[in-house]
């Protein structure tokens, strides 16, 4: 068993200066804690696997694809593999759980 404590992630990845912190990889899923400051553009491009997203905190709008929809703290998005993707209009700051099955390859 791994239990994992949101506060010790967010304190590991301040100082660590990570905007994406990996803390659990097994061959069929990864889990990381993802953060965008208010304002931010988001980096990333499509991803090879399937993921979901469950926001902690935070608001902004994501797009996936053509489709645009508002998320705040406790949605959840389910983006297919290949699928362009990325949060847009960060208007709060954003903590996000990020899960990559299979596990996301880099």
């Amino acid at each position: 068993m791994h239990v994992f404590e949101l506060r010790e992630l967010l304190e590991q990845a301040a100082r660590e200066e990570q905007r994406y912190l990996e803390f659990l990889r097994v061959p069929d899923l990864s889990v990381g804690l993802y953060q965008l400051a208010a304002g931010e553009a988001d980096p990333q491009s499509p991803h090879q696997e399937d993921e979901v997203y469950y926001v902690i905190s935070g608001r902004a709008q994501i797009q996936v694809g053509d489709e645009i929809r508002l998320v705040q703290a406790g949605s959840i998005v389910y983006v297919a593999a290949e699928v362009p993707h990325k949060f847009v209009n960060i208007e709060e700051d954003l903590q996000i759980l990020v899960f990559f099955a299979p596990a996301e390859t880099h």
